[in-house]
């Protein structure tokens, strides 16, 4: 199958990732920008031996299910995949997807899976963007790796656009030499408080403060700013300036979180109360973990019913945060990487819970064979990849856990992102 060659093709089904299936002479082709039941003129673009990827030349006979999208900037902005269809229907998408991969890995779930869904637009409270050579604010292409200028984002709070722009505006003026890469941007979930981190390739002396306060002007929500410089390919990024606040405080589930710059926090600001809630789920006892803890968004909600709450993190920008969320209450802090705490003396006292938060690369096999080992009577697993909680789903149901519940934690509409909540007993 050559690249450029055309095929009529009829689409099957949603596929993670973003694309939809089809099939020519056999072959799976992905095809992104379709939906099941269309017919569709593809272009191929890349062919390996167990697959192709295409792109739709014409769409010859369109799905009922097909909406106009809202964002002016959708197809070729990289950012979202699901906008050409109804949300109903995007859930539906992430729900089917999640039963099929857990079947193709051999993993039973309950025959209902159950959705956690708020509103799908204005959600994100963070942002990252590039600059393209004017210096104009964008998302990656869709196609490509080039950055496509914005002018909106429905699904980002809006003070969050409306900042980016700002700065683009102001760095002209005030920093003409900054040059920035990237930008990062979060707020809180009322957009009363915001930070900002600026990435630049160049150290460059700039009147940083100068054009901090000239953007806090604009945007009086900005509370703090940091100019980080990326080095050469191996070398951590270091911040070389600040200005204002170096964390701000989320509300959040009835507690008030600190945050700091470039710490991890569930992006979706409509969903996080009910997350908890799904997460903790009445769960009480004497000791619970909190594995790959963050800032604690899940160890604080522990300490109102666990005697003691051990909240695992290793990543430098989370665990001051997640020591002063946890500072008077009975949870204990622990600066680690997860596998390394697992690997340790636990003593004699089993938890009566385990939370697992694990990045998309999921917990791995050591990590799953030290938890059935510890074999807590309850284990919630949050997931952000169904293709490795499913791998390491197998692994710990083929090691004495049972699933209760499952469900599709809707915290990226409009996007193939799909964050799942697993809950699992040891019988």
């Amino acid at each position: 199958m050559k690249p450029d060659s055309s095929n009529l093709v009829k689409i099957e089904k949603p596929v993670y990732g973003g694309a939809c299936l089809a099939h020519v002479e056999g072959k799976a082709i992905f095809v992104p920008m379709t939906l099941p039941g269309e017919q569709a003129r593809i272009r191929i673009t890349g062919s390996k031996s167990a697959y192709a990827t295409a792109e739709a030349v014409e769409i010859t006979a369109s799905s009922p299910l097909r909406v106009a999208p809202v964002c002016r900037h959708f197809g070729a902005c990289g950012g979202c995949h699901y906008q050409l269809a109804g949300y109903d229907t995007q859930l539906d998408f992430k729900r089917a997807i999640l039963r099929e991969t857990f079947e193709r890995s051999g993993v039973a779930l309950p025959s209902e899976i159950d959705v956690l869904a708020a509103e799908p637009w204005g959600y994100r409270n963070r942002i990252r963007l590039a600059f393209d050579a004017a210096g104009n604010p964008g998302y990656r292409g869709r196609r490509s790796h080039a950055v496509i200028p914005i002018a909106q984002c429905p699904i980002a709070a809006p003070l969050l656009v409306r900042t980016a722009l700002a700065f683009a505006s102001v760095a002209r003026q005030v920093a003409p030499a900054l040059k920035p890469t990237e930008i990062a941007l979060f707020t809180d979930a009322s957009e009363s408080s915001l930070l900002l981190t600026v990435f630049v390739s160049s150290a460059k002396w700039v009147r940083f403060d100068e054009l901090m306060h000239s953007l806090s002007q604009q945007i009086p929500a900005l509370s703090g700013a940091e100019l980080v410089l990326e080095g050469p390919a191996g070398q951590p990024p270091r911040t070389v300036a600040q200005w204002g606040a170096k964390s701000l405080v989320y509300r959040a589930a009835g507690f008030d979180y600190r945050v700091d710059h470039g710490a991890f926090f569930q992006v979706n600001r409509w969903l996080v109360d009910s997350l908890v809630e799904r997460v903790i789920a009445g769960q009480c006892g004497k000791v619970a973990w909190d594995l790959y803890a963050g800032v604690g968004l899940f160890a604080r909600q522990l300490t109102k019913c666990f005697d003691r709450v051990v909240a695992v993190e290793s990543a430098p920008a989370s665990t001051q945060a997640l020591a002063a969320n946890l500072k008077g209450t009975r949870g204990i802090p622990v600066r680690s990487a997860t596998l390394d705490f697992l690997q340790r003396p636990q003593g004699d006292t089993r938890p009566d819970l385990v939370v697992v938060d694990p990045p998309r690369t999921g917990l791995g096999a050591e990590t799953c064979a030290l938890l059935a080992k510890i074999a807590a009577p309850v284990l919630v697993y949050v997931s952000c990849d169904p293709v490795t909680l499913a791998r390491d789903l197998k692994v710990l149901t083929g090691s004495g856990y049972e699933i209760d519940s499952a469900a599709v934690a809707d915290l990226f509409p409009q996007t193939f992102h799909l964050e799942s909540v697993v809950h699992l007993r040891h019988s």
